[in-house]
């Protein structure tokens, strides 16, 4: 007897099992990991990465110095470059930038946890999903400047309005995946956490939430470039600093270098913060795999 109860399997082996005889008999072939036969290498896989980017960067400079495109329709590679100095002497733009990041980590963190905790009612709960499914379903079709009248209106013109409109746009794809995913775990691979004593909390955390992980960090990632989308709405709230705000401010002054600059901006801080989720993705996945 205390043989068979020392070799029966802890929850977290059981899970492993299970997804395992899950992914065998699903049929589809395994991927091909870097360093396999026929996989490409991971360095010339980066290199593809690249080839878009320096291709569009090639037809832009051909298009300010043979094509004859005006600079103030299409300013090149070295007036954005300029631009961007000009504004790193003053201070303004590391300001910017600062201000930027912070309003997104914000507003990405508390939306990310809004839509963890209501995606997880929804998912769970056929009441809850019942309740709550066709209110939020409203509320996601509005578009994100509709909410900015409102949003001065009760919040003010300070930071709380400009947080709390990024937290609605990263709150969607988190509450989407998670409940979608919650409503597919494997019953069999709940049941068998509910016979260790596992219930409600302990069931989520220990059992079920693992079960979606990868499908959360997929939201999580959506999320942040939600966030990063409702930033420049968040920043129209009679805001004077931000790389939305640079937007504006640009375009009143007619400085195109400087429109073109916060773009290139916000492209290249949206990349960066999703390489950055992709890196805890992958860490994330090893270890609770």
């Amino acid at each position: 007897m205390s043989s068979t109860l020392t070799a029966t399997p802890r929850p977290e082996e059981a899970r492993v099992v299970e997804d395992g005889r899950r992914a065998s008999s699903s049929g589809s072939p395994a991927p091909r990991r870097p360093g396999a036969p026929g996989a490409p290498a991971p360095h010339r896989l980066a290199l593809l990465g690249v080839l878009v980017p320096a291709a569009v960067l090639a037809a832009w400079v051909l298009a300010t110095t043979v094509g004859g495109v005006p600079s103030y329709r299409l300013p090149s590679p070295a007036d954005v470059a300029r631009a961007g100095v000009d504004l790193a002497a003053t201070g303004q733009l590391g300001l910017y930038v600062a201000i930027s990041v912070q309003r997104v980590l914000i507003g990405f963190v508390v939306g990310s946890v809004i839509g963890l905790v209501v995606g997880a009612v929804v998912g769970l709960s056929r009441v809850g999903e019942a309740l709550l499914a066709p209110s939020i379903a409203a509320v996601r079709a509005v578009p994100s400047l509709a909410w900015v009248p409102l949003l001065i209106l009760y919040l003010g013109i300070g930071e709380d309005s400009k947080v709390t409109l990024i937290a609605i746009g990263a709150a969607f794809p988190v509450f989407t995946t998670v409940a979608g995913s919650l409503r597919h775990v494997d019953p069999q691979l709940v049941e068998a956490g509910r016979a260790y004593g596992l219930r409600r909390v302990s069931l989520f955390t220990r059992v079920q939430l693992p079960a979606v992980l990868p499908s959360l960090v997929s939201g999580l990632r959506l999320a942040l470039a939600q966030a990063w989308l409702f930033l420049v709405a968040a920043e129209l709230i009679a805001s004077s600093m931000g790389l939305g705000f640079l937007l504006t401010e640009s375009q009143s002054n007619g400085r195109v270098d400087r429109i073109f600059l916060a773009i290139v901006l916000l492209a290249l801080l949206g990349t960066l913060s999703d390489t950055v989720l992709n890196v805890v993705q992958r860490v994330a996945l090893r270890r609770w795999r």
